[in-house]
């Protein structure tokens, strides 16, 4: 590591020899993060609902979860809820949060496509 004028420690922050995952700290080459992270869209789909309002200043949204881990499939879905309830939100991980208590719209809709939908 290289020490500063002042003998401090500091951390290498960028490199262009080798490029590194910004997730595990792994080469590009070795690393399986984003692997990982990319499932195949199931032809039948099991979506799960829930309420939450803790950790949000009381507000109400709505999580569809339970969902496949893929991204451009879990943009696509949150874009459509978010446009039939005529609310914001934002999808990640496996989840989808539509804000507002849209259960039921969400319910029908989710049917609508040959999904099973619990909760």
């Amino acid at each position: 590591m290289a020490k500063s004028r002042n003998q401090a420690v500091t951390r290498l922050s960028y490199s262009t020899e080798h490029p590194v995952c910004r997730h595990c700290g792994k080469r590009l080459g070795t690393c399986r993060c984003l692997e990982a992270t990319v499932e195949p869209v199931p032809p039948k789909v099991t979506a799960k609902l829930r309420i939450e309002k803790s950790g949000r200043g009381g507000k109400t949204v709505t999580v569809v979860y339970d969902l496949p881990r893929n991204e451009p499939f879990l943009k696509k879905l949150s874009k459509e809820l978010k446009a039939a309830c005529g609310s914001g939100g934002k999808a990640g991980d496996g989840v989808v949060e539509v804000q507002g208590d849209h259960r039921e719209r969400l319910r029908t809709l989710l049917a609508a496509k040959g999904w099973l939908v619990k909760g």
